[in-house]
């Protein structure tokens, strides 16, 4: 896992995919007010602070707020992805292959941000900040209708908003013990 080789060809599938991101949520980002443009892209932007982590990772430097900000977000959206899309199979009888391959690619998500997790240099202030961004991009999300759209889920909103609230507090809680809590255990 820290074999540069490794790193590196993780870092480029990582930049590939954040671009691939933004570029699918170019239509809806088209259309969202300049205010919010930050919060649309939710999983790109998970994916762009893990990469960012990984490019310093390769070059031996931590930037633990960087790293707070990915495990959190990647499992976050990771997740929410998963779940989005097995919900849409679930409600409409189908999913277009695209859909599986986010499934795919948004389980590797969250399990890569995990699986770094001994890496991170991350203190309880960067957990803190990691925090109120997340649950700050939830509000922008489900308060502002800034959500990413899933047509045949929209009627579920209000209950995709709530799941989306408590995977924001279980992903920030699974940050905290596997990098703050996990070092202050071993330092004792």
């Amino acid at each position: 896992m820290a074999d540069k080789r490794f790193l590196v060809l993780l870092f480029i599938i990582n930049l590939l995919g954040t671009i691939y991101g933004y570029y699918w949520y170019r239509h809806q980002l088209a259309t969202t007010p300049d205010i919010f443009l930050i919060f649309v892209p939710d999983s790109p932007t998970a994916s762009l602070f893990f990469t960012i982590f990984l490019l310093f990772f390769i070059f031996k430097k931590n930037v633990p707020l960087i790293e707070a900000l990915a495990i959190i977000t990647l499992f976050k959206y990771g997740i929410w992805a998963v779940v989005m899309n097995f919900l849409t199979l679930w409600e409409t009888g189908y999913l277009h292959p695209s859909g599986y391959m986010l499934i795919a690619s948004h389980a590797g998500m969250a399990i890569q941000g995990l699986l770094y997790a001994p890496f991170y240099k991350i203190r309880f202030i960067h957990i803190v900040i990691a925090a109120v961004w997340t649950l700050h991009n939830d509000v922008i999300d489900y308060v502002f209708g800034m959500m990413p759209t899933y047509g045949s889920l929209n009627k579920y909103m209000n209950e995709i908003g709530y799941f989306t609230f408590w995977l924001s507090i279980i992903s920030i809680l699974i940050a905290y013990v596997l990098t703050v809590h996990q070092k202050n255990k071993q330092s004792l």
